[in-house]
């Protein structure tokens, strides 16, 4: 599967860098020309129409401008804009701390009906204790150097667990083995959080799956990632959370999460396979 940022964030730059190339050429300059009636060098302007650069908003005024095609200016930067809006660095978004990041997102999943959820890395923030968030959001902060709000931003992610109660939203979670065995904070704090999850496995509103360490995979192991319903997808890495919009992808993860499900143990499998886990920690 390519990866979201090399194909959904970069098309869309591209498909801008291109645009800014051709009011270029409809306008009769030459590169050098345009950047001289911009004021700048002539390697910016190599950059953004490779798209090795991606124009800021001010850029796109200023060679509209001078190719005298203001009339394209508010398309371009809308378009701008929702290309941005596909790549969220974690640091930029954290820059304030994470509470308001963790609010934005509950007000985000409260349009969701159907959750699909892979996770190759911790818990969902939807099935975690105080203690395993509080530990979880502590690393996060520390590694990202960001302002620490920990004491605020766990009950906002904790806000989100009340979906699950509503009646109206359903949550299909895979989770890999490894994931029940990888301790956040304490021994004592996982073992409660693993307790947890067992007793959200119960719900009618939740369907939890477990990849077995030592099954025969099908679809190799993946960044973490939730589907919202059928129209976004929210890719997690090291760096940045990632939106992927385009159909043709949205359809890939569908297919990835459908393949990652065939491999996965379900009811009292399952359940006995969290158990282990938690007994482990003893």
């Amino acid at each position: 599967m390519p990866s979201p940022l090399s194909s959904s964030v970069v098309a869309a730059r591209k498909a801008i860098a291109d645009q800014l190339a051709e009011i270029r050429k409809d306008a009769g300059l030459s590169g050098d020309e345009l950047s001289g009636l911009c004021g700048w060098h002539p390697a910016k302007t190599s950059r953004i129409q490779s798209c090795k650069s991606a124009a800021s908003e001010d850029d796109i005024r200023a060679w509209c401008l001078a190719c005298g095609a203001t009339d394209r200016i508010p398309d371009l930067i809308a378009a701008s804009r929702a290309a941005d809006s596909m790549y969220h660095e974690w640091r930029r978004r954290n820059a304030s701390g994470m509470r308001l990041a963790q609010e934005k997102a509950l007000s985000d999943y409260q349009h969701t009906r159907l959750f699909r959820i892979y996770v190759s890395n911790v818990l969902p923030g939807f099935f975690q204790t105080a203690a395993y968030a509080t530990a979880l959001i502590q690393s996060v902060t520390d590694f990202q150097g960001t302002p620490n709000d920990v004491a605020a931003a766990v009950p906002a992610r904790l806000a989100r667990a009340r979906l699950m109660y509503s009646g109206k939203h359903r949550f299909a979670v895979l989770i890999e083995e490894w994931v029940l065995r990888t301790r956040i904070g304490s021994a004592a704090d996982m073992t409660a959080q693993l307790d947890h999850l067992l007793t959200l496995m119960s719900l009618p509103s939740v369907s939890v799956g477990i990849i077995p360490t030592g099954c025969f995979r099908t679809i190799w192991p993946l960044e973490a990632f939730y589907l919202f319903d059928d129209r976004r997808v929210a890719v997690e890495t090291l760096t940045a959370k990632i939106n992927v919009l385009r159909p043709r992808e949205i359809t890939d993860y569908i297919r990835a999460f459908a393949g990652l499900s065939g491999m996965a143990v379900y009811g009292a499998t399952a359940r006995a396979l969290v158990t282990d886990a938690a007994d482990s920690l003893e």
